[in-house]
């Protein structure tokens, strides 16, 4: 019989417990990097008012457009992923029994995870600019054999769906195998439809790896670059109808080009056009607060409806 000494076991709670406070350690230490490098150019006007980039190669103005820009990308990468990685993820844990495609749709959820969101960047790009597809951004006028335009902030969304899928599904469908089979067969015995049984028992029961998925998808979008670089565009501005925020100029500002915090992080960092390093760390210092408060958001909602339900 294999024994573990109380040393070995000591050992072995004190690494792991090494390693949790490391990692605590290692996001305290970045939050107040942020706080120390960037606190200073955080304001009202800062938040409030929209970047204004000069010829000297210097930032002025705030981060109102890209925080706008960053919420709406959030949003609406969201609401295509999460329908489709639901439907994904239920049929998985669900239906699929035997079914023979099952193999090759986990290994291509798995091949998913791994790709680098540069190839989602570049694909979305070239499948976009089809003019068959304008619909998502604006036609290129004026130019032979003329194509769709390929960047907006329909584009790109879509384009981050691709990307969290199958972070969102595996979340997803972890949780919904996790609920008790007693469930399904004790709503079974009563005659209830398996169709029924999950959206009335199992969904509500897998709510908190739902919640789960959305918090990783949620991360996932609102910290990307690259995809955000080549699909939505490198203007500091909402580039629709203005003004933006009127309903009827809406459809316009989603097909065209903006920018969210990322993207404005790295215009005003050194290695960008905008050499304002200072802020560049305060916009990184907001960024993660509305990761935080977003997250913290779902949450709430997440453990406010599993309460109302019990």
């Amino acid at each position: 019989m294999f024994r573990i000494s109380k040393g070995e076991n000591a050992a072995g709670h004190a690494a792991c417990w090494l390693s949790g406070l490391l990692t605590l350690f290692l996001l305290l230490f970045i939050v107040i990097f942020l706080v120390l490098k960037g606190i200073h150019v955080i304001s009202w006007d800062f938040i409030t008012t929209n970047p204004k980039p000069s010829l000297d190669q210097n930032l002025t103005g705030g981060i109102f457009t890209p925080i706008i820009g960053t919420f709406l990308l959030v949003a609406l990468g969201t609401l295509f992923a999460l329908p489709w990685a639901l439907a994904t993820a239920i049929y998985l844990a669900e239906y699929s029994g035997g079914n023979l495609w099952v193999g090759p749709i986990r290994t291509g959820i798995d091949i998913l995870s791994g790709v680098p969101t540069i190839v989602f960047a570049i694909f979305g790009l070239a499948i976009f600019t089809n003019p068959h597809l304008s619909l998502f951004s604006t036609m290129v006028e004026g130019v032979a054999n003329a194509k769709a335009f390929g960047r907006s902030f329909m584009v790109s969304s879509i384009t981050m769906a691709m990307m969290v899928l199958p972070f969102i599904i595996k979340s997803i469908e972890e949780a919904i195998t996790a609920v008790p089979s007693a469930y399904r067969e004790a709503a079974y015995g009563m005659g209830i439809s398996k169709w029924r049984t999950i959206r009335k028992i199992v969904l509500p029961s897998a709510t908190s790896g739902i919640i789960t998925g959305v918090v990783l998808g949620i991360g996932r979008i609102a910290g990307d670059t690259a995809i955000v670089w080549l699909c939505l565009g490198g203007s500091m501005t909402l580039t629709g109808t203005q003004p933006w925020w009127q309903p009827q100029n809406w459809l316009a500002t989603l097909q065209n080009t903006g920018s969210t915090l990322t993207t404005y992080i790295f215009y005003s960092s050194p290695a960008g056009e905008g050499n304002s390093p200072d802020k560049a760390f305060g916009a990184g210092l907001i960024l993660i607060v509305i990761i935080f408060a977003l997250n913290s958001l779902v949450d709430y909602w997440g453990r406010y409806r599993t309460l109302r339900e019990e």
